[in-house]
C-alpha cells in the first residue's frame, strides 16, 4: 500500500487531530458531524483506527508499519513503547518536533533535497534512525539554511520534548537521548496498535 496523498481534512475528522500530517484543524462544525455518525465501533475498529492514527500522523506505508512492529517485538521491554520509540526518532518527526518543517511531509521533502545534515554529513533518507547526540542543521548553503529559518520564525515549536534541544544562531538541532513515552507528539493507545498487528507477527 502506497503512501497517502489524498484529502488530509478527511483523516483528521475521522481520527482526530493528527498534527504531523497538516498543520491546519478543520471546522468544529465538521468534527461533530462526524462523531455523530460514527455510532457504536466494533473493537476491530477501534484497533483499526488507532493503527491508521499511526500511519497517518508518521506518514507511513502498511508496509512499514508492520516492519517496525515487527522490530519493536524482538526489542526488550514494551512493544508499544518500543514502537513509538522507533517511530519518533526517525529523522523525518525529529525534523517536525524541533520546528525546522511545518509537518512530517514537509520534513521529508526537506531530507529527500539534501538540504539536511546530520553530524556534518548529508543525510536523504527520511527514515534515517537517529541517536542520542545526533547533531541536525541545514546544509551551509542560503537557500537550505532560508528554508529552515522561514519555517522556524513562521511556526516556531511551543514546547520541546525533553528529549531535543533547539539552538537558535545557528539553528541546530541537538538529540539528548531516547524519547520518553510521555512526550510523544500524538495521543495514542499503542497497545491497540500491537493487538491489531498480533496474527501478524
Amino acid at each position: 500500500m502506497s503512501r497517502y496523498r489524498g484529502p488530509r481534512f478527511k483523516k483528521i475528522r475521522r481520527l482526530g487531530a493528527l498534527p504531523g500530517l497538516t498543520n491546519k484543524k478543520p471546522r468544529t462544525g465538521s468534527d461533530l458531524r462526524a462523531q455523530s455518525r460514527s455510532g457504536k465501533r466494533s473493537q476491530y475498529r477501534i484497533r483499526l483506527e488507532e493503527k491508521q492514527k499511526l500511519r497517518f500522523h508518521y506518514g507511513i506505508t502498511e508496509r512499514q508499519l508492520l516492519k517496525y512492529v515487527r522490530i519493536a517485538r524482538k526489542v526488550k521491554g514494551s512493544t508499544g513503547q518500543v514502537l513509538l520509540q522507533l517511530l519518533e526518532m526517525r529523522l523525518e518527526n525529529i525534523l517536525f518536533r524541533l520546528g525546522m518543517a511545518p509537518t512530517i511531509p514537509g520534513a521529508r521533502q526537506l531530507v529527500n533535497h539534501r538540504h539536511i545534515l546530520v553530524n556534518g554529513g548529508i543525510v536523504d533518507i527520511p527514515s534515517y534512525r537517529c541517536k542520542p547526540h545526533d547533531t541536525i542543521t541545514a546544509k551551509d548553503k542560503k537557500k537550505s539554511k532560508a528554508l529552515i529559518k522561514n519555517y522556524l520564525d513562521s511556526s516556531p515549536p511551543d514546547e520541546l520534548p525533553k528529549h531535543l534541544t533547539l539552538d537558535s544562531f545557528p539553528d541546530k538541532g541537538l538529540v539528548n537521548q531516547i524519547i520518553d513515552n510521555k512526550w510523544v507528539g500524538l495521543k495514542i493507545n499503542e497497545l491497540l496498535v500491537v493487538e491489531y498487528y498480533s496474527r501478524q507477527t
